[in-house]
Order: C-alpha cells, then sequence, then structure tokens
C-alpha cells in the first residue's frame, strides 16, 4: 500500500508539476484556436456549475495539462468470474473502492495479472479524467478537448460532483450520482448557451439516448447474467461454467447488434476481431448506471430545480 501511494503521489505530481494555467495557455499565441474555444468553453461550464447548480467552487479546471495525445491513467477493475461481486481495494480516507488507477500502464499489467491468477474476471482500460476529491488541484487534461460541447459538460459537472458530494465506501452511489448531475447539468448547460434547438444539443441528445439504450441493455443483462451464476449447479464443471456465461454473453451482443442506435458503429461489435467481454465490462455499466432510474423518479417527483435536488441530497448524506 505504501509503495502504491508514493507511485500515485509521483505520477499525479508529475502532472500537476507540467501544467500551466488557462490563463497562460489562452494568450500564448501559438496555442490552437480550436483548443482556446474549449479552454473558454470549460470556464463557462465552471461558472455554470458553481452559480446554476450549487457545485462547489474550486481551482479544479483552472490549470492545462498537454498529453502528447497519449493516456495518462489506467484504471483496473476486477471481479468475481461468476457472480456479480466486484474486487474491492481498500484505502486511507477514501473506504473500499472497486477500482484502482495506475499512471504508469506497465505497472498496472503487472497487477491485473496477479489478481487474474487468483481467478478474477479483470480490465485495465484508460481513463479520460479523475478527481483528487480536493488531494490536488484537478488540470484540464489536453484528451478532454477531444469531446463534443455536450459530452465536455457532462465530463467536467460529473467531477465538480464527486468534488461536491463523495461518500467514503460507497462507490456506486458516488458514481450513479455524478452520472445523473452530469448528464442532466450538461442538458441545462447546452440549452443554456446554445438553445433547445441547436445542433450542439441535438447531438449531445442523440448520444445519451445511444447511451441509456445501450445501459439499459447492460443493465438488463448484468441482473440475468447474476440469475444465471446464482442458478448454476455446484456439480458443473468450470468449463461448463464458462461455455454458460459465455453464450449469454454472446447473445447480448448480438442484441446489441441488432438494436436501433443514432451512432450504430460506435456500439458494434465485431465476432470475429473483438474479444467478448467479461463480468467487469458489465459490472461498470452497472455501477455507473443502476440507480438512473430512482434518482430520475427522485427528481421529478420532488418539484426541485436541479439546484435545490443537489442540495436535497448533499445534505441527507452530510
Amino acid at each position: 500500500m505504501i509503495q502504491y501511494g508514493l507511485q500515485q503521489l509521483q505520477g499525479q505530481l508529475s502532472i500537476v508539476w507540467n501544467t500551466r494555467t488557462i490563463s497562460e495557455v489562452l494568450k500564448d499565441t501559438s496555442t490552437p484556436d480550436s483548443i482556446k474555444v474549449k479552454l473558454k468553453l470549460i470556464e463557462e461550464i465552471k461558472r455554470f456549475a458553481v452559480d446554476s447548480l450549487g457545485l462547489e467552487e474550486s481551482d479544479n479546471y483552472s490549470t492545462f495539462y498537454d498529453q502528447k495525445g497519449k493516456p495518462s491513467l489506467w484504471v483496473l477493475t476486477a471481479t468475481e468470474p461468476f457472480k456479480m461481486k466486484a474486487y474491492e481495494w481498500w484505502f486511507p480516507f477514501l473506504g473500499a473502492t472497486t477500482y484502482k488507477g495506475y499512471f504508469k500502464k506497465e505497472i498496472g499489467l503487472e497487477a491485473e495479472l496477479e489478481i487474474r491468477k487468483k481467478g478474477y474476471d479483470t480490465d485495465l482500460g484508460i481513463v479520460g479524467a479523475w478527481s483528487t476529491l480536493g488531494f490536488f488541484s484537478d488540470p484540464v487534461l489536453s484528451n478532454m478537448l477531444r469531446r463534443n460541447e455536450g459530452k465536455l459538460a457532462e465530463l467536467i459537472i460529473h467531477e465538480l460532483t464527486h468534488g461536491t458530494l463523495y461518500l467514503k465506501g460507497n462507490v456506486d452511489f458516488n458514481e450513479n450520482f455524478a452520472t445523473f448531475i452530469g448528464e442532466k447539468g450538461a442538458r441545462q448547460f447546452l440549452e443554456n448557451k446554445f438553445g433547445k434547438a441547436s445542433e450542439e444539443m441535438t447531438k449531445y441528445e442523440e448520444y445519451q439516448e445511444d447511451e441509456d439504450l445501450y445501459g439499459e441493455i447492460m443493465v438488463e443483462a448484468t441482473n440475468s447474467l447474476d440469475s444465471i451464476y446464482n442458478q448454476m449447479k455446484t456439480t458443473a464443471s468450470k468449463q461448463q461454467k464458462y461455455e454458460t456465461k459465455y453464450r449469454f454473453i454472446a447473445q447480448t451482443m448480438l442484441k446489441i447488434n441488432q438494436t436501433s442506435f443514432h451512432h450504430k458503429m460506435r456500439y458494434l461489435f465485431d465476432f470475429k476481431k473483438d474479444k467478448l467481454p467479461n463480468n467487469c465490462e458489465f459490472m461498470a455499466y452497472y455501477r455507473y448506471r443502476k440507480q438512473q432510474n430512482e434518482f430520475e423518479k427522485r427528481f421529478e417527483t420532488s418539484n426541485l430545480d436541479l439546484k435545490q435536488f443537489i442540495q436535497k441530497i448533499k445534505s441527507e448524506n452530510d
């Protein structure tokens, strides 16, 4: 744990030490106009998040880190192979978490191999942004700027929500709440800035309709997998269990391929080239989306605007 903590500190400080203030980047005549436009947009999103949503003001996203087109952080997740139960790590100040970050991919791969040897399903994926929950001033990462206006607003508001309310040891609540506020807040920001019938709003609405549809399939499949695992006979061999598991996962991927999305290629599974996902991918969607309907119902029946709703949830959990 100490070694890991030092590695993380080194990685985070390396980023912090190599940031520039956004004001400096904006004044730099060598900065491309496309980057300047996105950085100014982030400043607007931050102001909206504080003034209109009541999220806590901070120094986050006031600096810029150039990733040179490369990833900065990889996150490791793991689950039991025949049970929808995530592997958990424990950290001081954070409690139990179901993911672990690495600033160096090779170290993450070593950790993934160790957990895989214990029989767990694993996934080591790239992360586009993260919140240090006030331990550091979180910079704008250059790869964030590849996102369109709606997805950028959602990302910034999602991460600022973590900085406003974060329950120790409750990953599911934290991610589901930040996802809900990120998406609702992004819609409000886009409508405010560009208008309800704008191209920016239309793009975001189409993307969200796709994400909601895909998320519903993945959450439903996660519940079905959980039932399948619970019904597996103790006498079944490991090979039989894997065959049952991946037969259902293949059927789920086929269902996704047959579903009508606005942007179908984004979700298309290539059975010839792609590796079938394991429990980690299903649990990831479960972690971020399983409480979305619950938050939606609470919001609709609360008769509160989004700012008031955030404060209500925050006061319930302070």
